[in-house]
């Protein structure tokens, strides 16, 4: 079986710089951000530097960019990104890809240094490797096809995904479609705080009946 990224979990609160997002990450997802505000090219530097992860999480409301006075309005849960690749465009502006890790649930944040602001969490379990049901092997074989004609076109560098593909493991496959469907943010949220990825990929599949 196919080995996914791992962590260590931790039952205690982690501080950790955040990044909030108008569309988030999921475990093992990946995440392409260009960087340009001085708080996030300090911040995504020592990161990079440092080799530690940092939380991106979900706007309700505010705006990805800083204004004057605002406080992002951000939502509960979010996920760690650890950076793949790095790359300094210019001098004040970075390219980076990112990959989903563990999901935390957000108690409290604060300003930190140059505006990030820091978050109080604690890291959800990952998934255990649950395997995927006859009735909706369909969707990992959609996903899976999707994935071979790219490899069968040379283009598998370009998929927005990362090896490897657990094509048999539910809570893999109900993420790689959480990612990309067209739902309200409100029911993403729902699958990315769900703990148990058997029903998180039942209600992926219910959501892919309907189209």
């Amino acid at each position: 079986m196919n080995t996914c990224i791992t962590e260590m979990n931790s039952a205690t609160l982690d501080s950790i710089p955040l990044f909030p997002l108008s569309h988030g990450v999921f475990p093992d997802g990946m995440l392409q951000l260009q960087i340009f505000e001085v708080r996030y090219l300090d911040l995504i530097k020592r990161c990079h530097r440092e080799q530690k992860p940092f939380g991106v999480t979900w706007l309700k409301n505010g705006s990805e960019v800083q204004l004057p006075g605002d406080q992002p309005d951000m939502h509960s849960h979010g996920c760690l990104a650890h950076i793949r690749e790095f790359e300094q465009v210019q001098p004040a502006l970075l390219r980076i890809i990112c990959q989903g890790g563990l999901r935390f649930q957000l108690h409290e944040i604060e300003r930190g240094p140059y505006g990030v602001w820091q978050g109080k969490v604690a890291y959800l379990a990952q998934d255990e490797p649950v395997p995927i049901p006859v009735e909706w092997q369909a969707h990992a074989d959609r996903l899976g096809a999707w994935i071979a004609t790219a490899q069968k076109k040379g283009l598998q560098n370009r998929l927005p995904l990362f090896a490897p593909y657990c094509l048999d493991e539910c809570g893999w496959v109900a993420n790689r479609f959480a990612e990309v469907l067209p739902t309200p943010v409100e029911q993403k949220m729902d699958w990315l705080m769900q703990n148990d990825p058997l029903a998180r990929l039942a209600s992926v599949a219910a959501f892919l009946a309907e189209e």
